[in-house]
C-alpha cells in the first residue's frame, strides 16, 4: 500500500479497490489507523464506529470476490455529519442534549450511502444544532492546515477530516454556508446540491427550508461520484425533488468551452486574497474556452445577508420546539440566543422576510437565465483566523459579511461548488464558488472538473 494512501482521491481508490489491487479492509484499517494517530489533536470524529466498518469492509471485499460491485463507491471508507441519523450509533448534532440519542434508522443519505457500498467510518463533529458556535462542552475541531485558523462551521468536522486524510469524502450540510465555509477553509471541494436534490430524511434540521446536504470531497470528481449516489426522490422527504439524477461522471469532462461565466462587478469588502482566488478562476475558465461576462448582482442578494438570522431563527425554534425552552440550561448561549430571537419574531416580519427571500429567488433566477453559471467568492474576507473571529463575535455586520454570499444562495435553493483556489497568509486555503440555474449541478461539476484540470490547488495537503 502506498504510505499516502490516506491522502488519494476518492476515485482513485475506488479505480484501486475495483482493480483488487486494494481491499476494503486494507483501506479501512488504513484510514482507522490515520484517525487514531491524527484525531486525538485534530478532533474531528464525534464517534467512530471501527469495528462496524471492519466488518462492513470484509463483507464488501467478499462481495468483490464474487464479482459483485455496488458501484464506484464499492469498498471506499467515507463518514458523515453527526446530524445524519445512524441505526444503533449515537447521533447528537452537536447537541450535549442529544449524546445518548440512537436512532433506529438510518438517515436516506447514509442508507444510500451504504447501499452504494460506500463503508462509514465514523460520524463527524460539529456545532451545536449546525448553527454557529459548538457547545461549551464540545471541542472544537482544528484547522489542520494551521490550528489558529477557523476550521469553518457547521460542518467543522467533515472538513477537517476529509482535508486531513481520515476519510475520502464525507457529508456536510449547509444551511447558510456550512458546506461552504469549512470546504474553502480546508481546501476541499464542497458541493451544496439544489434544495431538494437530496432528501433530508433523518437529519437532524437547523431551518428545514433552507438545509441542503452535500459531499465535501478533494475534487469535483469525488463531489460527482458521492452526489449520483445521495440524489434523488425519497418516500420518507415529500420536500425531496422527483427530477431525475443526471449521470454526473458521465458529463465530467464535458467542460466550459463556450459557457457563458457571469462575474459580479458589484462585489463588496473583497479582500486581496479573495480577489487573487476569483482572478486565477477567471483566467483559468478563460484558457478552457468560457466567456466571462460582466454582471451585477441585484440588491436582494445583499439583504439576504441581514434577513438570514432572523429567517433562519424561525425555523431553528421549530426544529427545537420539544427541548427549547424547556430544557434551555443545557444548550450553548450561541444556538440558545438564535432560538429566543426566533421565539420573539412577529409574525408580520416573518412575512416581510419570506416577501424578501421570494424576491431574491426570483432575481437570481433571472440572472442565471442570463448567465450559464455565476463566478463568486465564499468570503469578503478569503481566510479567518480564531482572533479575527472571535474579535466579531456575533455583531451584525461580521455575521453579515460572512454571510455576504452563501446565504442568498441558500435562501434562493441554487447549487454552488466551492473550489479551492489559492493559498493565503499562513499556509491556509483560499476558494471561491460556482452556482448555476435550479438542479443544473451537471454544470458545475463540470466547471470545477475543468479548473481542476488546469490547476493544482485541490492536490495541496495539510501538514499532519
Amino acid at each position: 500500500m502506498p504510505a499516502d494512501l490516506h491522502y488519494l482521491s476518492l476515485d482513485e481508490v475506488a479505480r484501486r479497490l475495483k482493480a483488487r489491487q486494494l481491499s476494503s479492509v486494507e483501506a479501512t484499517r488504513s484510514m482507522l489507523d490515520r484517525i487514531a494517530e491524527v484525531d486525538p489533536v485534530l478532533k474531528s470524529y464525534a464517534t467512530v464506529t471501527a469495528e462496524r466498518a471492519l466488518a462492513d469492509a470484509a463483507r464488501l471485499d467478499a462481495e468483490t470476490v464474487a464479482g459483485t460491485s455496488r458501484g464506484p463507491l464499492h469498498g471506499v471508507p467515507v463518514a458523515v455529519k453527526d446530524l445524519c441519523n445512524t441505526a444503533g450509533v449515537a447521533t447528537a448534532a452537536g447537541m450535549a442534549i442529544h449524546r445518548a440519542n440512537l436512532p433506529a434508522k438510518d438517515a436516506t443519505v447514509v442508507a444510500r450511502l451504504r447501499q452504494a457500498g460506500a463503508v462509514i467510518l465514523g460520524k463527524l463533529q460539529m456545532t451545536e444544532g449546525a448553527y454557529g458556535a459548538h457547545h461549551p462542552t464540545i471541542p472544537a475541531p482544528l484547522n489542520p492546515w494551521n490550528a489558529s485558523y477557523w476550521t469553518g462551521s457547521s460542518s467543522s468536522g467533515s472538513g477537517a477530516a476529509t482535508a486531513a486524510g481520515l476519510c475520502f469524502a464525507s457529508l456536510g450540510s449547509d444551511t447558510g454556508g456550512s458546506i461552504r465555509f469549512p470546504s474553502t477553509m480546508n481546501g476541499l471541494s464542497g458541493l451544496k446540491p439544489t434544495w431538494g436534490r437530496v432528501s433530508r430524511a433523518g437529519v437532524f434540521p437547523l431551518g428545514e427550508s433552507l438545509d441542503h446536504i452535500g459531499p465535501m470531497a478533494r475534487s469535483a470528481l469525488d463531489a460527482a461520484l458521492v452526489l449520483a449516489v445521495i440524489a434523488g426522490a425519497d418516500p420518507d422527504d415529500p420536500t425531496a425533488a422527483p427530477q431525475p439524477v443526471p449521470d454526473y461522471t458521465a458529463a465530467i469532462s464535458s467542460g466550459v468551452k463556450g459557457r457563458r461565466i457571469g462575474l459580479p462587478n458589484n462585489c463588496r469588502g473583497l479582500d486581496s486574497d479573495s480577489g487573487r482566488a476569483l482572478a486565477g478562476a477567471v483566467e483559468a475558465f478563460k484558457k478552457a474556452g468560457a466567456e466571462i461576462v460582466d454582471i451585477a448582482l441585484p440588491d436582494s442578494f445583499f439583504q439576504a445577508s441581514y434577513d438570514w438570522v432572523p429567517l433562519c431563527s424561525v425555523e431553528a425554534a421549530v426544529a427545537h420546539a420539544e427541548t427549547y425552552p424547556a430544557r434551555a440550561a443545557e444548550y450553548g448561549p450561541v444556538l440558545a440566543g438564535l432560538l429566543d430571537t426566533g421565539l420573539k419574531l412577529s409574525g408580520v416580519d416573518l412575512q416581510k422576510l419570506l416577501l424578501r427571500r421570494a424576491a431574491v429567488k426570483g432575481d437570481l433566477d433571472r440572472l442565471l437565465a442570463s448567465v450559464d453559471l455565476l463566478l463568486l467568492p465564499v468570503m469578503e474576507r478569503a481566510v479567518w483566523s480564531l482572533d479575527a473571529l472571535a474579535a466579531g463575535g456575533r455583531d451584525i455586520e461580521a455575521v453579515a459579511g460572512r454571510l455576504r454570499y452563501t446565504a442568498p444562495l441558500d435562501m434562493s435553493g441554487h447549487p454552488t461548488l466551492t473550489l479551492p483556489g489559492g493559498m493565503a497568509r499562513d499556509g491556509v486555503p483560499t476558494g471561491f464558488q460556482i452556482a448555476a440555474r435550479a438542479f443544473d449541478e451537471t454544470s458545475i461539476l463540470a466547471a470545477g472538473h475543468a479548473y481542476q484540470q488546469a490547476t493544482d490547488w485541490h492536490l495541496k495537503r495539510p501538514p499532519v
